[in-house]
């Protein structure tokens, strides 16, 4: 395993003291995670990138690719109102071109607010932290691109779409091969379905009740499942890909309004202009675009010619449902983030925690961050 060099201790220690700033407490989280739990959350795709171990007979586990996941279901199980919490500590992800190193350090904080709190304030918060400890490290070529998944949702509503379809393209948003994959499909209506009956029928039943007819199924067949997922997760797949299949197509009036908005890449000001003129008089963006308004104000201290709005900005981990940011490099370039984030709300309620709770957060790379280090 490539493991990454060392940052010389002055380095990291500034890094690092940008970060103390947001008066958070230190968490660890075990190296060891639930394997099912993160492709359940973060998509079958991510296997590629994972160390994976079991023991004889035991459930699958990895080696923790991220904090976030930890950390949260840390905060959950505290059953704190809310919590702030800083973490470093090494993280592990398989380099797809055995170029990069795959273990690595990592530094972060993870802000859960009271419910009902303004979490533009918040996020606000995250990115500048964000912004500070990556620029701590020396580098003088740095950029923060903005991005907002919540916002295409937002985006999606305006456009007055049948549900399933309207459903399917918020939970690929962050996709962009299956997001691509529906655009191309734009106006030649429902697809020929590849999926056999057991999926059409599964997709009529409750949640509990497909998962039942599946073991049974299984029973039947003289089957045992293997790779980790249980019923219940096999089940859901194919009831979405059972729905995918059998919703409506995209219009190309409609598919041509997507492209256009996940094109945007310009200057905070001048990429929310162009949102509300995509939007016309839709107001379902109206809130989404006001929160911008505040953030962008609450940024002040970077300069203006160092941000960039990208709506479409995503993550490898595509639980993210709000906010996404990434501090850039122009020497390292788009695929190598010095830091990286944004809010994930809706992780909170499905590690069962409340569905009200908030949730945002950004890790550092030191390494990358440091002016000596990668290149």
């Amino acid at each position: 395993m490539r493991v990454e060099p060392l940052v010389p201790a002055q380095a990291l220690a500034a890094i690092r003291g940008a970060l103390a700033s947001a008066g958070a407490q230190p968490v660890d989280a075990p190296i060891l995670q639930p394997l099912n739990l993160l492709l359940d959350l973060a998509g079958e795709a991510m296997r590629a990138r994972l160390f994976v171990v079991q023991a004889e007979g035991g459930e699958e586990a990895c080696l923790r690719p991220d904090f976030t996941v930890a950390v949260a279901r840390k905060h959950i199980e505290g059953a704190a109102a809310s919590g702030r919490y800083i973490y470093e500590g090494p993280a592990f992800r398989a380099s797809p071109g055995g170029d990069r190193p795959e273990e690595f350090v990592q530094l972060g904080v993870e802000l859960f607010p009271p419910a009902g709190g303004p979490m533009a304030q918040a996020d606000a918060e995250v990115a500048s932290l964000a912004w500070r400890a990556a620029a701590a490290g020396g580098r003088g070529d740095l950029t923060l691109w903005l991005g907002d998944v919540g916002l295409f949702s937002a985006f999606i509503g305006s456009l007055a779409l049948p549900a399933t379809l309207a459903a399917r393209l918020t939970r690929v948003a962050g996709r962009p091969r299956l997001l691509n994959a529906e655009l191309a499909r734009a106006g030649q209506g429902v697809a020929p379905s590849r999926d056999g009956q057991l999926a059409k029928t599964l997709a009529g039943l409750s949640e509990s009740q497909a998962a039942a007819m599946l073991e049974e199924v299984w029973a039947l067949a003289g089957v045992e499942p293997v790779g980790g997922r249980g019923p219940g997760e096999i089940a859901q797949r194919l009831v979405r890909r059972a729905q995918a299949a059998s919703a409506p197509a995209l219009t190309p009036a409609q598919a041509a309004a997507i492209h256009a908005f996940m094109a945007i890449s310009d200057a905070p000001a001048a990429g929310l202009k162009h949102v509300r003129a995509l939007a016309g008089k839709a107001r379902v963006l109206d809130q989404a675009l006001a929160d911008w308004d505040d953030r962008l104000a609450r940024l002040g201290e970077i300069p203006a010619d160092r941000m960039r709005f990208a709506p479409a900005l995503g993550h490898a981990f595509d639980y993210y449902d709000g906010l996404t940011f990434e501090v850039r490099s122009a020497a390292l370039g788009a695929d190598r983030p010095v830091a990286s984030g944004g809010r994930y709300d809706g992780l909170v309620a499905r590690l069962g925690g409340s569905a009200a709770a908030g949730a945002v957060g950004c890790v550092v790379r030191p390494w990358r961050a440091f002016s000596g280090g990668e290149a």
